[in-house]
């Protein structure tokens, strides 16, 4: 029996409709240990990702721990693009011990979670491990993610990988939401996205329509 291609995409990629963001402890504190990434990135990518969630109307949860106590606010790069949405303030490491969260996660009720925070070793491992463990589907966005070295983001990027997670990367996100030029709805919010926050792919993009007038809708 042969197979036959079909011009359809794969279940396992995202769209704006079957999955949750949970944002996690982007907040200064957490920041200032943070070495396996530069800092600026780090805001770049977080910016990139919550951005991309706001724009498409993905269901998003904001958690933070110990705000007013210890951790400080989470970055405005976030807040700024989910302008009154309440932060989710948590004692626990493990967000998914933290009823509050769980109750939105239930609220929302999808079965596919996105996952990036501060650090990728304590807070990203445990809700991550907890959310596959419970029988969910769990992204990891490794490039939005950090922790104190190199090391510690990796060995926790292969153990949540070994356990079942995929890992994808920020600009992976934004454009696997949009994934055809011809959607014309989201087109403008893609490429402005890209252009503000995706680097030398933005600087591209911003040279084209510039020098050429350039759209990747066109054939």
């Amino acid at each position: 029996m042969s197979i036959k291609a079909t011009p359809t995409p794969a279940k396992a990629l995202l769209d704006p409709s079957n999955h949750a963001l949970v944002l996690i402890d982007f907040q200064s504190q957490m920041a200032f240990a943070t070495k396996s990434i530069a800092p600026e990135l780090l805001r770049n990518n977080a910016a990139l990702v919550a951005n991309s969630a706001a724009g498409f109307n993905v269901p998003t949860i904001l958690t933070t721990v110990a705000e007013k106590s210890f951790s400080g606010p989470m970055f405005s790069e976030i807040t700024d693009a989910f302008p009154g949405q309440a932060l989710l303030d948590r004692t626990s490491m493990n967000t998914w011990e933290d009823a509050a969260v769980i109750g939105e996660i239930n609220r929302i009720g999808k079965e596919r979670l996105v996952f990036a925070g501060l650090w990728t070793s304590v807070c990203i491992v445990g809700p991550v491990l907890s959310a596959l463990e419970q029988g969910y589907e769990a992204y990891v966005i490794t490039d939005a993610s950090g922790d104190i070295s190199a090391e510690a983001h990796e060995r926790a990027v292969e153990r949540m990988v070994q356990a079942g997670a995929k890992p994808i990367t920020s600009l992976q996100y934004l454009l696997e939401l949009q994934r055809d030029w011809a959607r014309a709805e989201t087109y403008d919010l893609t490429t402005g996205i890209a252009r503000q926050w995706g680097g030398a792919y933005g600087l591209g993009i911003a040279y084209a329509k510039t020098m050429f007038g350039a759209s990747e809708a066109s054939h």
